[in-house]
């Protein structure tokens, strides 16, 4: 599927799939990128620990981020399959997932709202031509109500545990490479786990406790640091901002200044389902920070809330703060050069086609090189249609 985001994807082949996928969760992550920048600067401006704090405006944060946002995204995938009556059938679906987990339900609103919406076309298929004269809007109503009701159930039911069961085993896993001294592999699986916005069970539930018992003994903690690191984010929102696709470009700055500054971290996850190969530049980011924190010995007092890097100044020991740059610097380094690569430095994003010259007649798909016009007529000079091999 092609998107003003992601160019055509030609093959049949496994990375035309993973690209093909790509595609589908940008169609329906990436329109609704100014809800999650709306949200990133409340957040960031008025939360506790934000930059102009107020209990009042901050009670907007936790609504959107549940509610608001994964119903949108549950809409906007509803309306990719089925249009208006897909789109309202997605939200409704998508809001049986909302209400049965206790986290963010993105991953879950890019499940039930393509699948709400793929029921109600079934059932639209199967009413077609059957319906007498002055009832269809009566049955198209109906309709649409009845299977978004049973789609949200089935949310409640369905999705919820298996998202709940989900964290616990990823909660799990790295409380097991925290005790096994694996901590630079403990990033093949956070950075994954944050991209679906299981951040802050992981970190909340797993290494915040850990990192509180072990500040206690030593004064700092390393476990403080291996969700939060704003690093990997950076590296990747940067990559994005010189080699990504010319339409996401003039979007990034604002997410860098939201992500680094302000440590809400959620804001750069989309840019990393567009194009999920990316994830391995995060991977790579997070655990070179790891690593370096390792080896400068680096550690923080408490855990920095939000991640921002003013956040991280804030609970720093004295006399650790080379560590703490350091780490930061380097994941930021490793996750732009490993998302720049990835990304083609800027040749893979189908810009070049976009950029041709308005008179140009373009090659066709079949490689032969020969021009048609838009009357369907052959141009008179043509390439010949053999090419070397």
């Amino acid at each position: 599927m092609a998107t003003p985001y992601t160019p055509p994807v030609q093959g049949t082949g496994i990375r035309a799939t993973v690209q093909r996928f790509g595609g589908h969760l940008a169609g329906m992550i990436m329109p609704n990128i100014g809800a999650f920048i709306a949200w990133g600067l409340i957040t960031a401006l008025f939360i506790p620990t934000g930059w102009v704090p107020n209990a009042t405006l901050a009670e907007l944060v936790g609504p959107i981020i549940t509610v608001l946002l994964p119903v949108l995204i549950g809409y906007t995938g509803g309306r990719m399959v089925h249009g208006q009556r897909g789109a309202v059938v997605g939200a409704v679906a998508t809001m049986g997932v909302v209400v049965g987990a206790d986290v963010p339900m993105f991953l879950g609103a890019m499940i039930m709202g393509p699948l709400g919406a793929f029921v109600i076309k079934q059932v639209d298929r199967l009413f077609a031509d059957r319906i007498k004269a002055g009832f269809e809007m009566l049955v198209d109503n109906f309709s649409a109500g009845i299977v978004g009701g049973i789609m949200a159930i089935l949310g409640v039911w369905a999705i919820g545990p298996v998202v709940r069961t989900i964290t616990d085993a990823a909660g799990n896993v790295v409380e097991w490479l925290v005790h096994h001294d694996l901590l630079p592999l403990a990033s093949v699986l956070i950075e994954p786990a944050k991209v679906l916005f299981l951040n802050n069970a992981i970190n909340h539930g797993v290494l915040t406790p850990l990192g509180v018992a072990e500040s206690a003994g030593v004064g700092k903690s390393i476990l403080f640091m291996l969700e939060s690191n704003p690093g990997p984010g950076l590296g990747l929102l940067l990559a994005y901002m010189l080699f990504g696709p010319r339409a996401l470009r003039a979007s990034t700055p604002a997410a860098i200044v939201i992500q680094f500054l302000g440590g809400i971290h959620e804001i750069y996850f989309p840019y990393v389902l567009m194009k999920p190969r990316l994830i391995l530049a995060t991977i790579a980011g997070g655990a070179a920070g790891i690593l370096t924190f390792l080896v400068t010995g680096a550690g923080l007092i408490a855990s920095p809330s939000p991640g921002s890097i003013f956040a991280y100044f804030a609970v720093t020991p004295k006399g650790g703060y080379f560590g703490v740059i350091a780490g930061i610097v380097v994941a930021a380094a490793v996750s732009f050069a490993v998302a720049s690569a990835l990304l083609g430095f800027g040749r893979k994003n189908g810009d070049e086609r976009a950029e041709a010259e308005p008179g140009a007649l373009p090659e066709d798909e079949t490689g032969t090189g020969t021009a048609t016009h838009t009357d369907g007529a052959i141009g008179s000079e043509s390439v010949p249609a053999t090419k070397e091999t």
